[in-house]
């Protein structure tokens, strides 16, 4: 038997693009907070 699996298809695109998204988001949040103290320490010591 052959099956239309088109539907499935974009929805599995969706849930990859959404994953990416919230790795991406936690990327950014991590990097945001550490970049920060790196600038206040080098801001302190000029």
């Amino acid at each position: 038997m052959i099956h239309d699996e088109d539907g499935a298809t974009m929805v599995e695109y969706g849930l990859l693009i959404a994953l990416i998204a919230l790795v991406a988001i936690a990327a950014i949040e991590l990097l945001g907070s550490n970049l920060s103290g790196l600038f206040n320490t080098v801001a302190g010591s000029v």
